[in-house]
């Protein structure tokens, strides 16, 4: 039994895959194993922390009308809460940036390109966790005007 010839078709060689589209070689490294396993984790912390911190800001004790600068004052009086939104605040930055570098690896064709693009994120990043940290740990409640 033949297969009849279709117009414009060869069946004498297989049909060729194209290239994958990211143009980076693979390395034996371990670095996207683990930065998948944070995303994942941080992730699921987040979601704790996050509604954590929304039902304590918005639900509990008179909601969203009783938070001003008294409250914060308040808050981050205690290591507790301190921790708390350091750690909202790391984790969030961190696990986006983290996606963020992803999409950049996905999407940017030319390595210099994709150098300065995570260079851009890389540089904000910083200064959005250390102007945070320093916020949240030199919080100074007996403001003068």
């Amino acid at each position: 039994m033949s297969v009849a010839p279709v117009i414009g078709k060869s069946y004498d060689r297989p049909a060729s895959l194209d290239l994958p589209r990211s143009p980076r070689p693979r390395s034996n490294s371990n670095f996207e194993k683990y930065a998948w396993l944070f995303m994942r984790f941080s992730g699921l912390l987040l979601i704790v922390l996050v509604f954590g911190h929304m039902f304590i800001m918005l639900m509990i004790d008179g909601g969203v009308q009783r938070l001003n600068f008294a409250f914060v004052a308040g808050r981050w009086a205690s290591p507790f809460w301190q921790i708390w939104d350091l750690s909202m605040l790391w984790l969030a930055q961190l696990h986006g940036g983290n996606g963020l570098r992803t999409v950049i690896d996905d999407y940017s064709r030319k390595d210099s390109t994709r150098f300065w693009l995570k260079t851009a994120l890389v540089v904000s990043m910083i200064l959005v966790l250390v102007t945070g940290t320093y916020v949240i740990f030199t919080f100074d409640p007996n403001i003068t005007g």
